[in-house]
């Protein structure tokens, strides 16, 4: 009797603000110009980094991967959604929902690994400073962070897998827009225990023990910073400090509100509330990746010289005459 009553979802649609088609037109615009603006800000930050020889540092290093996962995520997601926004073509494949939500959760659990990953950086970098080219050298921190793509990577298959395995009982229509792991897990006509106990053993590795190890250091950054006799010292820590500082909490504030209390199917809640987290999940996909680049550039000196180094190289590289090869 059963399965009589589990018929295979082929495809789901999503309804995203389906009931308020004005704001969609609106949010179509917002989210065309922040796409287009990470894609160019990161993009310009990732170049920077590779061919600036100041920023050859492991602190650049892991922001030059930041940019890049900022890029992999926003590609895998925001051009669906542009696209449903605008032609109101709202259904998703089975398959390609499950590749959306893979990309979502792996480029997220990366970006938790590399937050922390940076401020144990900077606490190497500002407290034990003249250990520093030692304890960060290439064959550190280049392993560093292919193990957060790795771990991202693997828990992301296991929460995939687990999730689209489920029944869904003929039940297709979900209430976000996009592929959110929570949002699929509410279709589900199945025992979800399994999956709830996975989310959080997920939130206590890539939630809580990156921002265990950001809290720490920022601690120990204080501290030393605190006792330096240089004001001039002072300033030029906090300054290394709070781009990351301000990344770290717009990422994790909105990220906590959507992940750090998993919902079970009985807590479904109501459209308004649904609506608002779709919205919040929206702000976490694009407005925190758009802002990346431009705090990172706005507070850090180095940044901003390298950026300025690649936009006069390709002034000038397209100002040369096609003819003329010297240097």
């Amino acid at each position: 009797m059963d399965r009589i009553n589990k018929t295979f979802v082929k495809e789901f649609i999503l309804l995203g603000l389906s009931g308020y088609p004005k704001l969609e037109i609106i949010l179509f615009s917002l989210i065309l110009v922040m796409y287009l603006v990470i894609l160019i800000g990161n993009g310009i930050l990732i170049i920077a980094s590779i061919f600036d020889s100041r920023l050859h540092t492991p602190m650049y290093f892991f922001l030059g991967n930041l940019s890049f996962l900022d890029i992999c995520y926003t590609s895998s997601s925001v051009p669906s959604t542009l696209v449903s926004l605008i032609s109101k073509k709202r259904n998703i494949s089975f398959s390609g929902c499950a590749v959306q939500m893979f990309f979502g959760f792996a480029m997220g659990s990366t970006e938790c690994f590399l937050l922390g990953m940076m401020a144990f950086d900077r606490y190497v970098a500002i407290c034990n400073p003249l250990r520093y080219p030692v304890i960060m050298s290439k064959v550190v921190y280049v392993p560093m962070a292919s193990v957060s793509w790795l771990s991202g990577g693997i828990n992301s298959i296991v929460q995939t897998s687990l999730a689209m395995r489920l029944p869904f009982c003929g039940n297709n229509v979900i209430n976000h827009f996009l592929c959110e792991i929570l949002a699929v897990l509410k279709l589900a006509c199945a025992d979800i225990s399994l999956n709830i106990v996975t989310l959080a053993v997920s939130n206590m590795a890539f939630l809580v023990l990156p921002l265990l190890v950001i809290f720490f250091s920022y601690m120990f950054i204080l501290y030393t910073i605190l006792r330096m006799n240089s004001a001039t010292g002072r300033r030029k820590a906090f300054s290394t400090c709070s781009a990351h500082l301000t990344v770290v909490i717009i990422f994790y504030g909105t990220i906590f509100f959507m992940y750090a209390k998993p919902k079970t199917q009985d807590r479904l809640g109501n459209d308004n509330l649904q609506a608002t987290e779709g919205l919040i999940s929206m702000f976490y996909g694009v407005v925190t990746p758009m802002l990346n680049p431009i705090i990172y550039s706005l507070r850090n000196k180095d940044v901003k010289a390298a950026v300025k180094y690649v936009l006069n190289w390709k002034a000038v590289k397209q100002l040369r005459p096609k003819g003329n090869v010297s240097l």
